[in-house]
Formats: C-alpha cells, sequence, structure tokens
C-alpha cells in the first residue's frame, strides 16, 4: 500500500535557481557608460597635440606649456590665454580673459554637485576635471551610479590623454624650430574655432553665444593684434545672458498680464 501510494504520488517540483534582479529602468550597463565616456577621453584628448604647437607658437616654453595642461585643463581657456599673450598682451589681462570664459565650469558644478553627491575629502580632486566633457557625459546619464561613472571615466583618460598629447605636440613644435614657417602659427586660432561648431548643433543660450562669439572675433580680426579677437569673443556671454534675462522678464510679464483681469471670485484651482 505504502509502494503504491508513493508511486501514485506526483514527483516533487525542482527548487527554482533565485531569479536575477532586473535592473531598474533607465538603467545602462558599466560597459556601456565606459565605453561611451573613454571614446569622449579619447576624440577630444588628442586635440591637446594642437595646444602643445599653440603654446610653443606662443614662445612658451615646453614646461611651462605642460604645466598650463597639468593646473588649468579647460582647453578653451588655455587657447584663449597663450592666444592673448602670443599678440603682446599683458598677462594680467590674458589671465583675466582665460579666467571670465572659464566661469562656465563652476555653473558645471552647481548641477553636477546635487547628481554626484561626492565625499568632501574627494570634491577637490572631482572639480580639476569639471569641464564640459565631463558635464556632457554625466549629465545624460539615468542614475547616480553611472552618473559618477561616467564623470570619472571621461575626466581621468581625458586629463591623461590631453596632458600627454600636449607634451608630444610641445617637443614635436619645438624640435621643428619657428612654427610659422609650416603654418603651425594659426593651431591655436583655429582649435579654438573649432570648440565653437558642436555648440551651433545645440539650441538656446548656447548657439546664440558661439555664433555671436564666431562673429566678434572674425569681425575684429582686421582691426585688432593677433590673439585679441580671441578675448573680444568673450563678449558674446554676458550679452546672451543679458538678451536672454530681458526676454524671461518681458515674457513672464506678457503671462502674467490677463490673470490680472481675471474675477476674483473664480473657485481655487483643486477645491471645492
Amino acid at each position: 500500500m505504502s509502494r503504491m501510494t508513493a508511486l501514485s504520488d506526483p514527483p516533487a517540483p525542482a527548487t527554482a535557481p533565485p531569479a536575477a534582479p532586473l535592473p531598474a529602468a533607465g538603467a545602462r550597463s558599466d560597459r556601456a557608460v565606459i565605453r561611451d565616456s573613454l571614446g569622449v577621453g579619447v576624440a577630444v584628448g588628442v586635440s591637446g597635440i594642437a595646444f602643445g604647437i599653440a603654446g610653443t607658437t606662443a614662445h612658451l616654453t615646453v614646461w611651462q606649456t605642460c604645466a598650463l595642461s597639468l593646473l588649468v585643463f579647460t582647453g578653451a581657456s588655455q587657447f584663449a590665454l597663450i592666444g592673448a599673450l602670443a599678440a603682446g598682451a599683458a598677462p594680467f589681462a590674458a589671465v583675466i580673459g582665460a579666467l571670465f570664459l572659464g566661469v562656465r565650469n563652476a555653473f558645471y558644478g552647481l548641477r553636477l554637485g546635487e547628481r554626484l553627491e561626492l565625499p568632501r575629502w574627494l570634491r577637490p580632486v572631482a572639480a580639476q576635471t569639471v569641464i564640459d566633457e565631463t558635464a556632457a557625459v554625466a549629465l545624460v546619464q539615468p542614475d547616480r551610479r553611472s552618473t559618477r561613472l561616467g564623470f570619472f571615466v571621461t575626466g581621468a583618460s581625458l586629463y591623461l590623454i590631453w596632458n600627454a598629447t600636449t607634451l608630444a605636440g610641445a617637443l614635436g613644435a619645438d624640435a621643428l624650430g619657428d612654427p610659422s614657417r609650416y603654418g603651425l602659427d594659426v593651431a591655436g586660432p583655429a582649435v579654438f574655432l573649432a570648440l565653437l561648431a558642436p555648440r551651433l548643433r545645440e539650441g538656446g543660450a548656447e548657439r546664440a553665444t558661439a555664433l555671436l562669439g564666431a562673429v566678434l572675433a572674425l569681425a575684429s580680426v582686421p582691426l585688432v593684434p593677433a590673439g585679441v579677437p580671441v578675448l573680444i569673443a568673450l563678449a558674446a556671454v554676458p550679452a546672451v545672458l543679458l538678451l536672454g534675462s530681458r526676454r524671461d522678464r518681458e515674457r513672464a510679464r506678457t503671462t502674467a498680464g490677463p490673470q490680472k483681469d481675471l474675477p476674483k471670485d473664480l473657485p481655487k484651482e483643486g477645491g471645492r
């Protein structure tokens, strides 16, 4: 009887392995984030060669050129600084222009701070790599883990490659002698204008600033010494900000105008 019962009983179900946790909606794999971050770091980092050449063209030593990449590490500001120095501008004026152009990185930092939430001891290190490229990669990530990974991989790869190629460009130009004989004296202005190209594909204030900066730089070329047009182009930033704030005030005034004529006894939204 016990044997018949055993034969008639259905076999016990096998224990199923635990299901793998599903990824959060919109999450990205670490491999995808690292791949994209390295792509940006390599693509932008190789342009450090042009900065190394431009630094030598501006009569800086190899080590002075490399020190700018190590300590300043923000491409547009570096090109603006050596462009002004090459034109004979006073060092103080050249530094002020470069600092003014680099102010945008502080605004990136405000946006990235709440996304990264880094410990206090790590923030000074991270601040050195708050630039256009790291901000662009980090701010499009869907979660904090991928934001941190994208920020640090982009920053580390770009910092290393930019400084290595700066050294290579400076050494190569120094070995060639006078860069103007080979047409290398236009490397700095050419790369600076190339930095504006991605902004033309964006909308709003970024495109307006890039267009106005290019117009100011090109219009001032026949009027001022070489290198100064880069500093003049910086006037596009406050001009666009001023026009944008004025447009916002007018839009707010236009939007608020008709509301003044609404009856005061209308029921409040959501209430009875």
